[in-house]
């Protein structure tokens, strides 16, 4: 596949993803639909996103660190419905966890 049309997909994932946490932290009518958005956009962020690395570069961990992110965006609604963190302390979490993976994956640092 293209690689332009694969970081598209990606970043749609990744609004849809916010959006989503948006209307989760938010509350509403709609919170069965937001957790159902929650999730496959993370299907799609994670699917696109090994679709762009075709291969998994082993001997650097920069990936694996975004994995980990990714785990705990995903992890972020039930952070917040069972009150662990405030809804706002973890959407600023998570937005600073997004920047985070943006930038290792641009950067590649290790």
């Amino acid at each position: 596949m293209d690689l332009i049309l694969l970081k598209t997909l990606h970043l749609a994932g990744v609004f849809a993803l916010f959006a989503s946490l948006g209307a989760t932290m938010l509350g509403g009518s709609g919170k069965k639909g937001a957790a159902a958005l929650h999730g496959i956009s993370l299907v799609v962020i994670l699917v696109i996103g090994f679709a762009m690395l075709k291969k998994p570069p082993m001997g650097q961990y920069w990936w694996m660190a975004k994995i980990a992110l990714w785990l705990f965006i995903g992890a972020a609604p039930a952070l917040s419905k069972r009150k662990v963190m405030p809804p706002s302390t973890v959407f600023i979490l998570t937005l600073l966890a997004a920047v985070c993976a943006a930038w290792l994956g641009l950067r590649k640092p290790f």
